[in-house]
């Protein structure tokens, strides 16, 4: 029996914005490209998301990869408040389920420059009953500890939780852990996997 749902932010209970946010900078379709190459698909991002690198080391990793854009890469990375909105859903679903009897975590590669511009798309946080931003912790999804530390932390039994991801490989871990998973497309797909499961709120 599910007693517990843990969720991701990214993309499930937030918007990653990546795009709208630098065209609303600015930049070009061309530009926008290089600064990701840079910095969202640079193979380091996961690794600045443990949280051991202060901004301006992160900031020089960004530039190292494509140096001729430094002011580009400096004002995308300023301040990237909007670049996560909240989905309307998200306290709702929170609340509901908590007033059905489940309990509600987050297990989230959100990184601390993240969570500082971007506190407004947090909001549901307060109504759930903890979780883990792996920054803090220096663990990264899919690394099986993060579920592992989630588990022992709050003294949850892995048969009796779920986990929604957006990303399979997240969700796998998860299960080799004894989570069951769900992968995350539509707010209603959620909604209909979760009650096969069920879980009804």
């Amino acid at each position: 029996m599910i007693r517990n749902v843990i969720f991701d932010i990214g993309n499930v209970l937030t918007d990653f914005r990546w795009k709208e946010f630098l065209q609303d900078k600015g930049f070009s379709e061309e530009m926008i490209d290089r600064i990701a190459e840079a910095s969202v698909l640079n193979p380091v991002w996961n690794e600045l998301d443990r949280g051991e690198w202060s901004d301006e080391q992160i900031m020089e990793a960004f530039i190292a990869a494509d140096p001729e854009i430094e002011e580009e890469l400096r004002l995308a990375f300023g301040n990237v408040k909007g670049m996560v909105t909240p989905r309307d859903y998200a306290i709702p679903w929170v609340k509901r389920l908590k007033q059905s009897g489940y309990g509600v975590y987050y297990l989230s590669n959100f990184s601390r420059k993240a969570e500082e511009d971007c506190k407004d798309a947090l909001t549901f946080i307060p109504f759930a009953d903890g979780g883990i931003l792996s920054y803090r912790d220096k663990l990264i999804k899919p690394d099986p500890r993060i579920y592992d530390l989630l588990l022992d932390r709050f003294s949850l039994q892995a048969e009796e939780c779920v986990f929604i991801d957006d990303t399979l490989r997240n969700i796998e871990a998860g299960e080799a852990c004894g989570i069951k998973g769900i992968c995350f497309q539509s707010y209603e797909q959620v909604r209909d996997d979760l009650r096969k499961l069920g879980v009804e709120w």
